[in-house]
């Protein structure tokens, strides 16, 4: 009886399996945080990259599609503006669609050339040393034998062009630095007339001034 006892106390003394399980799950629980490592969850996966809208509007890529229409041969451009870099761009341009070009660098130079050859079509810089480009845009449309003449004013400055949308005065028409190829030519078609003569909008050219162009394209000249 005896013997029995002992070993069945030896017996009660071993680790029941599931017993020894439980204490070894306690450990290893307590070792990594009191729970079971769960599984983590997936990465979300990145996004697919979205489309690059293009940088240019929907308008000027349908435009370049269709046949450019390009001023009639032997329309004459003043440019004045005071940057060599944007004077050079716009003559390339120009005179690539056939337009003939005088250029200045100053207001007070580009009213002189106005006054010796009057230009059919006048990009004019907002700034530019001494005169500035509104005050010979006023000159220019005091004067009855140019008020005819379109006027594109060009700036890259934030405060000019502030100034040009609130005091638009007697121009036509705006583009701001650095503008491209097609702007060049975008701006100067939606000054063409049916004759493909730069005119601006609600006034008739005078007579003269249409039958010299017509005849500067007819003998040719550039």
């Amino acid at each position: 009886m005896v013997t029995l006892s002992l070993g069945y106390l030896r017996l009660s003394k071993l680790p029941h399996p599931a017993r020894r399980k439980t204490n070894t799950m306690s450990i290893f629980d307590r070792l990594w945080g009191g729970a079971r490592k769960k599984t983590p969850p997936p990465r979300p996966t990145a996004p697919a990259p979205l489309a690059v809208a293009s940088a240019e509007p929907t308008g000027a890529v349908e435009r370049r599609q269709s046949p450019r229409k390009n001023a009639r041969k032997g329309t004459r451009a003043l440019i004045i503006d005071d940057s060599p870099t944007v004077v050079a761009v716009l003559r390339k341009a120009l005179r690539s669609a056939g337009c003939s070009t005088r250029e200045a660098l100053d207001a007070e130079h580009g009213l002189t050339l106005l006054d010796q050859d009057p230009p059919d079509l006048i990009f004019l810089d907002i700034v530019l040393p001494g005169m500035n480009g509104f005050h010979a845009l006023r000159l220019i449309r005091k004067n009855p034998a140019y008020q005819h003449i379109p006027v594109i004013m060009i700036s890259g400055n934030e405060h000019a062009i502030e100034q040009f949308y609130v005091n638009r005065i007697g121009a036509d028409d705006f583009m701001k630095k650095p503008f491209s190829r097609f702007e060049i030519f975008a701006r100067v078609e939606s000054l063409l007339d049916d004759d493909m003569v730069p005119r601006r909008k609600g006034l008739n050219a005078p007579a003269l001034a249409r039958e010299e162009i017509s005849q500067r394209a007819s003998s040719g000249s550039a």
